[in-house]
């Protein structure tokens, strides 16, 4: 496989890719080429439609890149072009996370988890200890004085004594100044949303 430096402007999306990439996504990508570079590069047809790589094509544009490396398919006819574009993206969805070597290399960043891709909250989490997450389950569900002393003044309502809402009609708005309930199937009890 032959890796060629191509200019962006000489490339263009297919009308027909099945992929949609997110804001989030672009910018996932934009932060992992400035941590990394271009680590992968385009599959293009020798006419320089992009038939694999269409988050990184728009990547590097959202960056100013001018040029990018690429691996030149030539010989497709159309429907082969096609065949490919849909064996590249799902391919890799067949794939599965094994999660004891994920855990492993999460433990091994030692807390430098600013990975491009991956919620930093959730891989904090993955890699706490069992005193960290002891702790932190510790205070669920714990509120401070003020915040129990505000939902206690707050004026109660007897559900029980109210009248039955209407029953809603599928996808109408509920009347002006009703509310939202559902009725709790193990006591009846009517409860707001």
């Amino acid at each position: 496989m032959k890796i060629v430096t191509k200019a962006l402007a000489d490339l263009h999306m297919t009308e027909t890719n099945i992929r949609r990439h997110t804001d989030k996504q672009i910018k996932e990508y934009v932060r992992s080429i400035r941590m990394f570079g271009q680590i992968k590069p385009l599959v293009v047809a020798e006419d320089g439609e992009i038939l694999a790589g269409n988050g990184l094509y728009l990547a590097l544009k959202e960056m100013g890149a001018e040029s990018c490396e690429c691996c030149v398919v030539a010989g497709l006819d159309a429907k082969q072009r096609r065949k490919l574009m849909l064996a590249d993206n799902r391919v890799y969805e067949l794939g599965v996370t094994d999660m004891n070597v994920f855990d492993e290399i999460i433990r091994g960043l030692e807390g430098d988890i600013d990975v491009p891709g991956w919620d930093e909250d959730l891989l904090a989490m993955l890699n706490s200890s069992a005193a960290d997450t002891n702790e932190e389950l510790e205070s669920y569900g714990v509120y401070e004085p003020a915040q129990v002393e505000t939902v206690n003044s707050r004026e109660r309502v007897d559900h029980a004594a109210q009248p039955a809402a209407p029953a809603p009609v599928a996808g109408a708005e509920p009347p002006a100044g009703t509310e939202r309930v559902i009725i709790c199937p193990k006591c009846g009890e009517r409860i707001c949303l």
